[in-house]
């Protein structure tokens, strides 16, 4: 196809953290990078999972040839049930990576369905006119991959979420050697991982919280308890060697860490010493100088295991004066307010809380800094570049970290935000049409439950404004209404000056009744108009509000 173009389409993860999502396009296949998640924002009312919107991706069904994953973190795989529920295909990814996927089709009952095919580090794979090799990277989760795309026109590297760590827990390097490789060879594109771009230097090794946790069980009179990310594998790996250690005997609270930790188990990606564990059950009767929890609730969720603890009603551990409860996870933009009142229900209990930066830490990204990101940058040499993964703020400061390249190799940086498309075909680069996106909210994390953007916006209506109920009741057959009719409020005004405009509401209902003809009010869709339009025109002229207005007739 000589005079196809490849196209590089962002569906979710540029301007935004969450739901990364790419469409890799040339000529009349497609190929899909990740299909993540993210949570709702605070004004997205009774929303449990954001997801990308995937018309783009429908629209072009009989195009798509398979969806690759970079690792198994819920940013990157939670979107996968919503695509695959109207999109069946082929997903490739690591054996730990999928079983992480197949975790979570399981709850929606969907993994009959599922066409997985694993993949390891140093596999090639043909999909299409493309072909895809899977280079190790060192993460925060295990067997995370970045891909090197082959196409008709070039060299296509996506990074996925890194850091180079020199000391990875599992021993498995970076394989930087593979990048270079590439770089010599030379690269078209690199789409890079822009997440701690902002940060100067280098981010610290997974091996550097060793000390601070050695320090702390060491000075513990009572019970330790360790909240971090249920994915972090190789952070609760460390936990456990450092519990033997201190002859501390380990158990795990929460779903999330025990369905992950034993999915890791299973695949020989976590060693559990013998005799360490204990169960849940056996805690409060252990002594608690020997004894070390892992829980989940790093963010403060309402329901998770910690939080539970926080206010005294999980039922396998009651928190005391000596006890010790360590946050190892960085506080996502957002949660602030719910992790603080979290750590203020644990300081209640007399515990001593450990969190936020100190030095040696408690908690290391999993995501480069500055400096790595322009290792990956001089490795690579790319004729383009885009950053990815991250907010503006983000991306134009990786831009920035590329700009010493513009003298050699690269041609040009393309800042790209959500629904862009890059276009590149054997005169350059460009930004072509942008594609439609958008986002899925869903409620209760089925792929049923759809919540449609009117719902939201009236939730959050309801939630600035709340909501006026007049109570009509009329005669029938002679339209007639005996007395004023009622109206109740909740969430819209209250004190004096609201029951004064509550007794003017009831008048102007009264007035929109005796003004109405008995056919008008003989249809009850009519008058419930007639009345909603003018008891609303009525209160936002009293109180500069837009309450939402139900009228209620009652017929008799």
């Amino acid at each position: 196809m000589p005079d196809a173009k490849l196209q590089v389409i962002p569906l979710g993860g540029l301007g935004e953290f969450g739901m990364n999502c790419t469409a890799l396009r040339y000529g009349d296949d497609i190929l899909v990078i990740d299909a993540g998640m993210m949570f709702p924002e605070d004004e997205m009312f009774g929303v449990d999972i954001v997801a990308p919107d995937f018309k783009y991706l429908l629209a072009n069904r009989e195009h798509v040839r398979a969806v690759v994953l970079t690792h198994g973190h819920e940013d990157h795989i939670g979107g996968l049930p919503f695509l695959l529920s109207k999109l069946p295909l082929p997903v490739y990814g690591t054996p730990f990576t999928l079983s992480l996927v197949e975790r979570r089709l399981d709850e929606h009952e969907m993994t009959e369905e599922a066409d997985f095919h694993e993949v390891s580090a140093g596999d090639i794979v043909e999909i299409g006119p493309f072909k895809v090799e899977f280079i190790h990277v060192t993460h925060s989760i295990p067997s995370a991959v970045a891909l090197a795309i082959t196409t008709p026109l070039g060299v296509i590297i996506h990074t996925g979420d890194f850091k180079v760590d020199p000391t990875p827990p599992d021993r498995i390097p970076f394989d930087l050697h593979k990048f270079a490789e590439y770089g010599k060879k030379g690269v078209l594109l690199l789409l890079s991982d822009s997440t701690n771009s902002d940060r100067p230097g280098f981010s610290e090794s997974e091996l550097s919280v060793i000390p601070r946790f050695e320090e702390l069980l060491h000075r513990a009179d009572g019970r330790v308890v360790v909240s971090c990310f249920s994915s972090s594998v190789h952070r609760v790996q460390i936990l456990l060697n450092v519990a033997a250690e201190f002859r501390r005997k380990v158990a795990f609270l929460g779903r999330s860490v025990n369905q992950v930790l034993e999915i890791a188990h299973g695949h020989g990606l976590l060693e559990i010493p013998d005799g360490i564990l204990l169960r849940p059950q056996d805690i409060m009767t252990t002594e608690p100088s020997r004894v070390l929890v892992v829980a989940s609730g790093t963010q403060g969720e309402p329901m998770s295991a910690l939080a539970r603890v926080a206010v005294d009603s999980h039922k396998h551990l009651k928190l005391g004066g000596d006890d010790m409860v360590v946050m190892s996870a960085r506080i996502i933009p957002g949660n602030e307010k719910g992790i603080f009142r979290m750590i203020n229900h644990i300081s209640r209990r007399g515990a001593q809380t450990v969190y936020g930066s100190m030095s040696p830490p408690v908690h290391v990204s999993g995501h480069g800094s500055a400096e790595e990101l322009r290792l990956i940058l001089n490795l690579v040499r790319p004729r383009y570049f885009v950053p990815i993964h991250g907010e503006h703020r983000q991306l134009s400061q990786h831009a920035s970290l590329a700009s010493h390249l513009s003298d050699s190799s690269l041609e040009r940086t393309f800042i790209l935000e959500t629904g862009d498309c890059l276009e590149v075909d054997e005169r350059g680069a460009y930004r072509a049409e942008p594609v439609p996106v958008g986002r899925i909210c869903i409620d209760s994390g089925t792929v049923d439950e759809v919540v449609e953007e009117l719902v939201i916006r009236d939730r959050r209506n309801l939630s600035e404004d709340g909501f006026v109920i007049p109570i009509i009741a009329i005669d029938h057959l002679s339209g007639h209404s005996d007395g004023l009719p009622e109206v109740v409020s909740r969430g819209f005004i209250s004190g004096e000056d609201g029951a004064s405009i509550m007794k003017e509401a009831r008048q102007v209902v009264a007035n929109t009744l005796s003004g109405s003809t008995a056919e008008e009010k003989g249809d009850l869709g009519v008058i419930q108009e007639k009345i909603r339009v003018d008891l609303r025109r009525f209160l936002t002229k009293k109180t500069s509000r837009r309450p939402l207005v139900l009228p209620v007739i009652l017929e008799f």
